[in-house]
């Protein structure tokens, strides 16, 4: 497996966790800007001539920054459509020839429900991930003929880095969750893993929310 991050560090410390828990060493860590073809290019050619072809690839990069968008930065603008979106297209673009000969793959974008319901303040990111989405349904249309599939996983709250001051500032989100809790890291690493191995789901959104879209 390959780790791919920004943060060199961050993927070096995953590799690690990975490698205690499979006993295995046959795991890479790379750094990579997805937002920039050139980038994406040399990292998947290392991924391929140090482990081999892709054959599950897993868009998970995203960034944020919260905003009314009269006040968005329009740097920030494009950090964050050219991470959350433009980069999973050329993630996309590096895997698929190989997918495409060999007939067989797979490709799970990480959306966000906030990309179908929209959220005030955030914009842009709604934007990147409802992109996300229409492109995760058009790509399966183009190659399911080759028995590649591609969906989309999309989490509402989660315990992650990116909601802890989310967490912090607003103890009532939790009540919005039919569930009544934050999801786990965990819980949605399990969806990856189902639409990675399943061979009939394509072109479709799996909400792993705790039911906040039904109150939405």
């Amino acid at each position: 497996m390959a780790v791919i991050s920004r943060d060199k560090s961050r993927a070096a410390e995953c590799v690690d966790r990975l490698r205690r828990a499979t006993s295995q060493e046959k795991h890479l860590s790379l750094s990579c800007d997805i937002s920039c073809y050139t980038s994406v290019q040399s990292c998947f050619k290392d991924v391929q001539d140090r482990l081999g072809q892709v054959s599950i690839l897993v868009n998970v990069a995203g960034v944020n920054y919260d905003s009314l968008l009269l006040r968005m930065d329009p740097g920030q603008m494009e950090v964050v459509i050219n991470t959350n979106l433009v980069g999973a297209m050329y993630t996309s673009q590096a895997v698929l020839k190989h997918m495409l000969r060999e007939r067989d793959g797979v490709i799970i974008n990480i959306g966000s429900v906030v990309g179908m319901k929209g959220n005030t303040g955030q914009c842009v990111y709604a934007a990147s991930k409802a992109g996300l989405l229409g492109f995760t349904k058009s790509l399966a249309k183009e190659v399911a003929s080759r028995n590649i599939r591609v969906n989309l996983v999309a989490p509402g709250f989660i315990e992650t880095d990116m909601t802890s001051d989310l967490r912090r500032q607003n103890s009532e989100i939790g009540s919005m969750i039919p569930l009544g809790r934050y999801g786990k890291v965990h819980e949605v690493a399990e969806t990856v893993c189902f639409l990675a191995e399943t061979t009939y789901i394509t072109g479709q959104v799996l909400l792993v929310d705790g039911g906040l879209t039904l109150s939405l």
